[in-house]
């Protein structure tokens, strides 16, 4: 699969769409959404810091990289294997993906640098850290209960999830129940590696204090749900920073509650793809969903 190629762990400026990322403009991406046990600090230099302590997960992209990619790659960082004064140093880790684990390459802080490190990554996600402490308004793909908007509108929330409101398909990914609550689960993106697979949504144009409102709601502070950025087609056209959330800890898909069930039917009907909509019903099915109208 990744023949002549080497697996490199991205987290902060190669990121795509970061200031460093024409280095990899020849490379493979392989996932997304890939992490790894670590802890990130911003340097304050305009980049972030990964050091290989701690049980938290750091969030980032996974490329095959070709071996000239990887001395520049070297170079960046500040790495020559076997030199006692480099800033970085590159190391093999398992790196976790939706589908599985992969061992790649990841430019880890020298011990030395250390000791400068004080200031700890909001989500341990640079982009995420970026946008959260710079933004004004910011487009978001929801793909299950948030495109229903009755319980937004409990929450005194309707008038900025009304003002621009269209929809999305966000591809490479399936939609899935994997977060496991008393009374059932709830909804999850899942990258794939079938370039057919897509999810599709519904998409607003939120001020910050929506924003605010879907933290809560996704329970990002208490570890159901993290941010992250996606690609999303758009009346055709490719967006790049569209917010999402997914699953942080994803088990296995089991049915989710009746209520659950009806407010992702209640925000899809007539507004997503009539294909679409019939593979929702068809997926809350297999799970031993029993509460389906299908003439509703």
């Amino acid at each position: 699969m990744f023949e002549h190629s080497s697996v490199v762990f991205v987290y902060g400026t190669l990121r795509e769409g970061d200031s460093n990322y024409h280095y990899l403009k020849n490379s493979v991406k392989l996932f997304n959404q890939a992490r790894v046990r670590g802890s990130l600090y911003d340097t304050g230099n305009g980049y972030p810091a990964y050091i290989e302590k701690g049980e938290k997960w750091v969030y980032g992209e996974l490329y095959a990289v070709s071996p000239w990619t990887l001395k520049q790659l070297d170079r960046l960082e500040g790495y020559s294997e076997g030199r006692p004064d480099n800033l970085y140093n590159r190391v093999k880790l398992p790196i976790e993906t939706d589908i599985g684990i992969i061992e790649g390459w990841i430019y880890t802080l020298d011990h030395q640098h250390e000791i400068s490190l004080t200031n700890e990554i909001h989500f341990q996600d640079w982009r995420v850290h970026q946008w959260f402490n710079n933004f004004t308004e910011v487009k978001y793909f929801a793909y299950g209960s948030c495109m229903d908007t009755e319980r937004i509108e409990k929450a005194g929330m309707l008038t900025p999830f009304s003002q621009r409101v269209e929809t999305g398909k966000l591809t490479g990914y399936s939609m899935c129940y994997t977060l496991h609550r008393e009374d059932g689960s709830r909804a999850d993106i899942v990258e794939t590696e079938d370039p057919s697979s897509s999810v599709e949504g519904i998409i607003y144009t939120l001020p910050k204090e929506a924003i605010d409102y879907l933290f809560s709601r996704e329970g990002v502070f208490t570890g159901s749900y993290r941010a992250t950025f996606v690609k999303v087609e758009i009346n055709g056209v490719l967006h790049q920073d569209v917010l999402t959330f997914t699953v942080i800890n994803k088990q296995a898909e089991t049915c989710p509650p009746r209520h659950y069930g009806e407010e992702i039917l209640r925000g899809a009907k007539g507004r997503l793809s009539d294909n679409y909509y019939e593979q929702l019903l068809t997926k809350l099915a297999s799970l031993g969903y029993d509460h389906i109208d299908r003439d509703d």
